[in-house]
């Protein structure tokens, strides 16, 4: 059975079920254990400066069901900006029902409507070969470049 998905923008009542995912799909992810308060904090700092980005969530059977975060990186190179998709979570027992498709279609039709999306970009763990099966099916094809990082 198909599963209808709803997509929006989130607003201030979804800050905790997004911070929620956060704090699950770091776990499931990483194994990383985020502090309630502090990821509760980001998500709501982020939806209150739009110049950071924003969140989608797509709801089904009138339940948010699956997220993910929008931030702008700009490019110098093409005038404009890439959007990336981070944060991507889908509730369990949602998964592989169109709640991931949902989101980055909603996410495509935005950034062509947007006059300086050049394109998007997300990262994946190089062992998660669903998800990365689930972007090449989608259009999207691994980069030129590898991640490194800092953390403080």
């Amino acid at each position: 059975m198909k599963t209808t998905w709803t997509v929006r923008k989130a607003i201030e009542d979804d800050i905790d079920t997004i911070a929620a995912f956060n704090r699950a799909m770091a776990w499931e992810t990483e194994k990383k254990r985020l502090d309630p308060e502090t990821i509760t904090r980001g998500v709501a700092r982020l939806m209150a400066r739009p110049a950071l980005g924003f969140y989608l969530v797509a709801e089904t059977g009138g339940c948010i069901g699956a997220s993910l975060m929008i931030t702008y990186e700009w490019s110098d190179w093409r005038d404009g900006c890439f959007w990336w998709i981070q944060s991507v979570y889908v509730v369990p027992e949602l998964r592989r029902c169109g709640g991931f498709s949902a989101l980055f279609n909603a996410v495509t039709a935005l950034a062509r409507e947007d006059g300086d999306v050049r394109g998007l970009r997300l990262y994946v763990d190089h062992g998660n070969d669903g998800a990365q099966r689930t972007y090449r099916a989608l259009g999207m094809n691994p980069g030129h470049y590898t991640l490194y990082e800092m953390e403080y």
